[in-house]
């Protein structure tokens, strides 16, 4: 079981401030979680194949071809600002 000062370690962990008193309301919201998954851990599963998805589904298969190109004009177009058909940025490494 968890107990307060797991709960600050945790949230430290996470980088997560916690206030006075913030610490012990999360101990039995934590401990209901980790209560709720062993009840998982109880569901017997023999014969369950593991899946990616609770619905059956397929990709669809296309051509890998180009469908839109030599636009670079328009692309750079929207750019602020551009050099030798790219994207010109400002250098942000010394």
């Amino acid at each position: 079981m968890i107990d307060a000062a797991t709960v600050t370690r945790i949230a430290k962990l996470a980088r997560i401030k916690l206030g006075p008193g913030e610490a012990e309301p999360l101990v039995g919201e934590l401990n209901g979680i980790l209560t709720w998954i062993e009840q998982l851990g109880e569901v017997d599963t023999t014969g369950v194949e593991p899946m990616a998805a609770v619905i059956p589904n397929t990709l669809r298969w296309r051509d890998d071809v180009v469908t839109d190109g030599g636009v670079v004009a328009k692309v750079l177009a929207n750019a602020p600002a551009s050099e030798a058909g790219f994207f010109a940025v400002p250098k942000v490494i010394e």
